[in-house]
């Protein structure tokens, strides 16, 4: 368009037949302000449309956030991060954790927010996961000391198979507290003497000291509310010590927690890749809002 408008400037000079002539040089100054304008114009027109392409990419790739909420996830780096950089990095505007065939991991690793350590919060993210991924949500966790990037405490699952996603896993802890489909009250275990072992409190893998208040609906049902391909949402909320744990809007499982011992009222949040075979998963959209 502006190579267009600079050739009429051009061609409007050779008009000038007479140079003396007043009516050839009037013709030629109207001709010439009216191209100048519609390069102006052109110009000013070039710049709003950038501006506006601008404005629609970052909406694409960032959608606005909701009321209250403030993101965690740049799309860019791991800036406010910290974890194992040989299974975390950021690759088109994706948080992703990965484990290939070479990767040396003896242990669960977390990825871990350095933001602080939330107490009653609503967190919500958007994740994929391969068929054979392990992964999860940590929150209101301690850090081990002991591990570089391990965390022990509350966990919202995820793998790659659903089996397990939406439930509530104490990783390093009382283990399984709710499986989908359960709303459960959890209490002290039996035994108060064995309060210092908690292994004596743990049967296949989940606390016995669990009594179920409502059935939230059948697991395999829940299961195929969850893609098996494709983004999901997973959203957690944890106010006063009911943890909620919602996939795609739908709440998979509840945790009234009074075990007065072993509950957490804070803590680091993170996120997990599990030991196991190759996998891989990717968050994106991190939003938290503290209640």
């Amino acid at each position: 368009m502006k190579k267009i408008l600079y050739f009429s400037i051009h061609q409007a000079e050779k008009l000038i037949l007479k140079p003396d002539t007043q009516f050839m040089k009037t013709t030629l100054n109207l001709a010439t302000s009216y191209c100048w304008m519609l390069l102006l114009l052109s110009s000013i027109m070039g710049i709003s449309c950038k501006e506006k392409g601008v404005k629609n990419l970052k909406s694409d790739n960032s959608p606005p956030l909701s009321s209250g909420f403030v993101s965690l996830f740049n799309g860019n780096n791991l800036e406010g991060w910290e974890g194992d950089l040989n299974i975390w990095r950021v690759e088109n505007g994706l948080l992703i954790g990965e484990l290939d065939e070479d990767t040396d991991l003896n242990s669960n690793t977390f990825l871990i927010w350095k933001g602080g350590e939330p107490t009653n919060f609503d967190l919500k993210l958007e994740f994929r996961i391969s068929s054979l991924g392990n992964s999860g949500i940590n929150y209101r966790s301690d850090r081990v000391d002991s591990i570089p990037f391990a965390l022990r405490g509350y966990q919202a699952d995820i793998d790659g198979k659903n089996t397990y996603t939406g439930q509530n896993y104490e990783e390093r802890k009382r283990t399984t507290l709710a499986y989908r489909g359960e709303k459960m009250a959890i209490t002290t275990q039996v035994n108060p003497s064995l309060s210092g072992s908690l292994r004596s409190n743990i049967k296949h893998n989940a606390w016995q000291s669990r009594e179920l208040l409502e059935d939230l609906g059948n697991s395999d049902t829940l299961q195929n509310k969850i893609h098996t391909e494709g983004w999901n949402t997973f959203r957690v909320v944890a106010n006063g010590y009911s943890l909620q744990h919602y996939v795609n809007g739908i709440l998979m499982s509840e945790v009234i927690d009074r075990d007065t011992i072993n509950r957490k009222a804070s803590g680091h949040l993170g996120l997990q890749v599990h030991v196991g075979p190759p996998m891989k998963v990717a968050y994106r959209n991190i939003q938290l809002k503290e209640l």
